[in-house]
């Protein structure tokens, strides 16, 4: 699949290119600011955070210095990602 990104300030061109495409039977799927931005970070947030906690060996406090994050944003984000941060605890406690 080729995807084409335009910027949404550039009305007229997606336009023109949307129905060139659609002429050519093309499926055209417009979608709405910060596709990209989500898309990317969908596929590499949770391996780069589980990552930086198996550095830290679990430690929130380090890991959301690395990333630049405040702390509660960090653990709002394990929640959401669902990292397991139990297995850190374990390694510790042998």
């Amino acid at each position: 699949m080729i995807t084409v990104l335009i910027a949404e300030d550039e009305k007229k061109i997606q336009e023109i290119v949307s129905r060139m495409l659609k002429a050519e039977g093309y499926g055209v799927v417009e979608e709405k600011r910060g596709i990209l931005y989500r898309s990317v970070m969908a596929k590499v947030e949770k391996q780069l955070v589980d990552f930086i906690l198996e550095q830290t060996e679990g430690n929130q406090l380090k890991t959301a210095r690395i990333l630049g994050i405040n702390r509660n944003t960090l653990r709002s984000k394990i929640r959401k990602l669902g990292i397991d941060i139990g297995r850190w605890k374990e390694r510790l406690d042998r």
